[in-house]
């Protein structure tokens, strides 16, 4: 199949740690890079934020990124960029018309409303298939941040509107189809696909960081950003005094003094007395997050909402085992007491309980350690992920030759 990707502003070849850089950018990449694998032709849409990238860039077998005219050739923050998706729909709706996809699949709400209105047209007498998969919705950010929430005000309306024009919409986690449902979202129109891990350098052997002198390494890492909870567990140290706290992400770490986010969680540290065993890595290379996952003996994901949570799926594949959340996706990923243990949100006081009782029990933590790996190895190989994404794609592009398709289409 010709498969087109419109993620906005997430470009896979994006350098991961930033505010808009995360888990969307590594899983429009590893499932673009999967899909070609498994013998497609996939180009991945992004906007150009620099004069200097090239038009199209090769990023893995059968699989290549384009980049969109769209807006200025700058870093602009993704809650900005819905004034130019006119003009991103205007370019996909252009190369479609030289290069028909067989399925387009649109990562984010911005992606999606520039995919439906690029793919509005027809392109070789049919109507391309548009999939959605949103990565976070609006009504859970305006839910848990309010004033916080600098999302475009038209937003949720936006949102709602594309979960129902769209062929399909593909949601990460179980949680998001109940939030989908309340946007008219028909049940059968969802599928639940999950992120996925490379299992293939997230493993339980393998090199391991150095540790420094504390008997026990508490580890978490992801984008630095309140609402992922490192406070909470800055707190949560006070009551574990024999573990150290490694942060990784962020700017690279010679840029942490000048971070809002990393500033306020050093001054926390001191407030609370841990100063000393709190250590911010900042950014940390993809490549190098396996080793660094292997050195902890515990590694903790507790924010305030979560739509899927890529942090925890990667630890397990380490073979650690994961405090979360329970919230969002953490609900699928981490199964409490098999693979790791769940947590409220914000709660420093009961993660501190959580976190003495994993590091008195060597054998629990290696009890769990050993199920997590196998879980991920098991749920979310990127083979797997593909192959479910794949039959989306394949069932919409077979109804869609349908005849009653063609004679629906033809009235609309």
């Amino acid at each position: 199949m010709k498969i087109d990707m419109v993620s906005e502003h997430a470009s896979p070849l994006a350098t991961l740690g930033g505010p808009d850089a995360g888990g969307q950018n590594v899983h429009v990449g590893a499932l673009a890079a999967a899909l070609g694998r498994r013998g497609h032709d996939v180009v991945v849409f992004t906007r150009r934020d620099n004069a200097d990238l090239p038009a199209s860039v090769p990023f893995a077998p059968g699989v290549r990124v384009e980049h969109v005219p769209a807006g200025p050739p700058t870093r602009v923050a993704k809650d900005d960029l819905l004034a130019y998706m006119d003009d991103f729909a205007a370019h996909l709706s252009r190369r479609w018309l030289v290069r028909p996809p067989d399925v387009v699949h649109a990562h984010f709400w911005m992606s999606g409303f520039a995919a439906l209105k690029g793919a509005r047209a027809r392109f070789g007498g049919r109507r391309v298939p548009v999939v959605q998969t949103f990565h976070a919705l609006g009504s859970v950010k305006r839910r848990y941040q309010a004033g916080a929430d600098t999302s475009p005000p038209g937003r949720i309306r936006l949102e709602g509107a594309i979960a129902r024009e769209a062929s399909a919409v593909i949601a990460t986690c179980t949680d998001e189809v109940t939030e989908l449902s309340a946007y008219g979202v028909k049940p059968d129109q969802v599928f639940v696909v999950p992120c996925g891990v490379n299992t293939e350098d997230f493993r339980p052997d393998g090199p391991v960081a150095e540790r420094g002198g504390a008997p026990f390494r508490v580890l978490t890492f992801g984008r630095l950003v309140p609402r992922k909870g490192v406070d909470t567990v800055i707190e949560a140290l006070r009551h574990v005094p024999s573990a150290e706290l490694v942060v990784a992400g962020g700017p690279d770490r010679r840029f942490l003094d000048d971070d809002t986010e990393a500033r306020r969680l050093v001054r926390l540290a001191g407030e609370q007395g841990v100063a000393d065993r709190v250590v911010l890595l900042g950014r940390v290379a993809h490549d190098d997050l396996p080793s660094l996952i292997r050195s902890a003996d515990v590694a903790v994901s507790v924010p305030w909402y979560e739509p899927f949570g890529i942090a925890p799926v990667e630890a397990m594949a380490c073979g650690v085992p994961v405090i979360a959340s329970a919230v969002g996706g953490h609900l699928d990923t981490v199964l409490d007491g098999v693979t790791g243990l769940h947590v409220p949100a914000r709660r420093p006081a009961a993660l501190a309980g959580l976190l003495r009782r994993l590091l008195a029990d060597r054998a629990l933590r290696r009890s769990l350690g050993s199920a997590a790996a196998e879980h991920a190895r098991d749920r979310y190989p990127w083979r797997r992920i593909a192959a479910e994404t794949e039959a989306v794609y394949e069932r919409l592009v077979a109804t869609a030759h349908t005849p009653a398709a063609v004679a629906d289409r033809a009235r609309s």
